[in-house]
């Protein structure tokens, strides 16, 4: 089984049609998440692919992506109403 690895995905994109387009990629990678924050689970290969694709997406001098390695062993600290994880083929514990 290829190690995936726990990470954060946020964009912020000013032109509506690359936000649409950016919401769209990063949900395809996502176990959880809200508005422009995500939580995916990615293999280095996935990891480079989805940079790479965000590169070609967005406008580097308007929009922002930022790919955040979460440390497994932090502890998670939450407010408001969480919402489970939708991806079944990961185990999430929180």
């Amino acid at each position: 089984m290829t190690q995936r690895t726990l990470y954060l995905a946020a964009y912020d994109v000013c032109e509506p049609r690359r936000l649409a387009a950016a919401l769209k990629l990063v949900r395809g990678y996502a176990s959880g998440g809200q508005k422009s924050a995500y939580e995916i689970h990615l293999t280095d290969a996935e990891r480079r692919q989805i940079l790479g694709a965000m590169e070609r997406l967005l406008d580097l001098g308007e929009d922002s992506f930022a790919l955040v390695r979460l440390d497994p062993r932090a502890t998670v600290q939450t407010l408001g109403k969480g919402v489970a994880p939708s991806d079944a083929a990961c185990l999430y514990f929180g």
